[in-house]
């Protein structure tokens, strides 16, 4: 059965699960009241950190170190890159398509529409950047994967967009949004199978908002078309 993207937390709960314990780390006390840190198991008065036990559980007292160790490894894996490389290119032709509205589209809402695709994802592709210099992809032959960026769904054609840049008015209108519908769904598509596959909780961060604002705007455009 496919998976839906648009439920990315039901995607990846059963990966998390295991995590809550590490997540719920919550707070960090310092040893400046001894009978407190006595009571929290920091007799040498130690900073100490508290972590919420699970239902029916007590809390649990642990050291810096401990709680360090027990924190869940989030470092990327292969589909983590794959995304953030394929998403920035993705990304950069809904830049592309976007800046034909102002001077080619007649419907004020079409320009509107391309104007906050713009205006979302251009950080978008600043943050996705950043993170790669933070984690830089994997040398081609190293074990990394590879991304064919032809092969992204919801890409359009070289023709494709030579015949939106030179439509105009409601020409441009209806292709615009046929293929900008097609676009965020295939960013939908990457989407899903970052938040299946990935591990890098900064990229399931980027992967959910790139499935909330794209999913809403979607509706928008069928809504216009």
């Amino acid at each position: 059965m496919a998976k839906d993207p648009r439920r990315p937390q039901a995607l990846r709960r059963s990966r998390f699960t295991g995590a809550v314990v590490a997540a719920g780390l919550l707070l960090a006390l310092t040893g400046c009241q001894e009978e407190d840190d006595r009571a929290n198991g920091a007799e040498d008065g130690r900073s100490v950190v508290v972590a919420p036990g699970k239902p029916g559980e007590k809390a649990r007292t642990l050291t810096p170190e401990q709680a360090a160790k027990e924190k869940p490894d989030d470092s990327p894996n292969a589909a983590d890159h794959a995304y953030v490389q394929g998403m920035i290119e993705h990304h950069g032709q809904a830049l592309t398509m976007s800046a034909l509205a102002p001077q080619r589209a007649s419907a004020d809402g079409v320009k509107r529409l391309a104007e906050r695709i713009a205006a979302a994802q251009k950080p978008e592709i600043g943050a996705m950047e950043k993170w790669l210099k933070l984690h830089p992809a994997p040398p081609a032959g190293s074990g990394g994967q590879g991304h064919d960026h032809g092969a992204m769904p919801g890409m359009a054609t070289d023709q494709q967009l030579r015949e939106l840049a030179e439509a105009t008015g409601a020409d441009f209108d209806r292709l615009f949004l046929k293929l900008m519908t097609a676009h965020h769904e295939g960013a939908l598509k990457m989407a899903g199978e970052a938040l299946t596959d990935g591990n890098n909780v900064a990229v399931e961060e980027m992967a959910t908002e790139v499935v909330a604002t794209q999913s809403a705007e979607i509706h928008r455009m069928r809504a216009m078309g």
